[in-house]
């Protein structure tokens, strides 16, 4: 019987040692899409930030931006997307409080740069956008400039408290650990991504497994029936929820796990 999995990327896909793809990964993938099951990125990364080395894979399809941006063989499926009067108010609210605000949508990343950056974290993957040679210069006030989701870095508590009264009515606030949080609007999710995509193939949910390691795969992890919780799991906690625990990403823990699961056999 045909099943279907999803894969966060970053410490699942990838190694928690150097951030690369272990050749297990790829060829455990592509022999699951052989044996006639479906495989699916699910991520909060948005879709222009799914890197070429993770398309090349061989994935079914991607679920994007936490359940914002959905496709299936390169067909768009799915867009939720901010209006710009949105986006304006959560720009103002990140510069009355001073917090370093990164947009992101399917077509691009944009840092708010009107102020030098506060936490090291936010200057460091601005750095490292710049050297995947990512375009960042539209200008957050222009008046074309959209987003699907957004993250902040903050210094102290208090910033935190008061940018969320502007956010909380629209946004779920995820602790991405330290002083980062992820902003995803209601009411999407990694697991409002795995519904939509049982509805499309008409998938029982008892045939859908999730695979993860940080906290940001909480919602999927919790909302299929097979969860996969990767060894080198950020959160302990995480570990309680796992329906089965795996090696870790650069110990081939993905293919264990699914050649355990049974994915690998026809």
């Amino acid at each position: 019987m045909r099943k279907i999995a999803f894969f966060d990327i970053d410490g699942t896909l990838t190694s928690e040692i150097d951030g690369s793809i272990p050749d297990s990964v790829v060829t455990s993938i592509r022999k699951a899409r052989a044996a006639g099951h479906l495989m699916f990125i699910n991520t909060g990364r948005c879709f222009q930030n799914v890197e070429p080395r993770f398309r090349a894979i061989g994935f079914d399809g991607y679920v994007c931006g936490c359940g914002t941006n959905i496709y299936y063989k390169e067909q768009e499926l799915f867009y939720h997307y901010q209006s710009h009067e949105m986006v304006q108010k959560l720009l103002h609210a990140a510069r009355e409080t001073d917090v370093d605000i990164l947009f992101e949508s399917r077509q691009e990343v944009v840092f708010d740069r009107s102020r030098p950056f506060h936490h090291a974290k936010a200057k460091k993957l601005y750095y490292e956008f710049r050297d995947r040679h990512y375009d960042m210069s539209h200008e957050p006030e222009a008046e074309d400039f959209v987003c699907d989701k957004f993250l902040i870095w903050y210094q102290t508590p208090d910033q935190l408290v008061t940018f969320r009264k502007v956010s909380d009515p629209y946004f779920e606030c995820i602790d991405r650990g330290g002083e980062v949080r992820e902003f995803v609007p209601y009411p999407y999710s990694k697991a409002s991504g795995i519904q939509y995509l049982l509805d499309y193939f008409s998938i029982p949910i008892e045939d859908a497994y999730a695979f993860g390691d940080s906290n940001n795969d909480l919602a999927m992890l919790r909302y299929v029936p097979h969860s996969v919780v990767m060894g080198n799991a950020e959160d302990p906690g995480l570990f309680k929820i796992a329906d089965y625990i795996t090696g870790k990403a650069s110990e081939d823990g993905i293919a264990r796990a699914l050649e355990h699961l049974g994915f690998l056999s026809s």
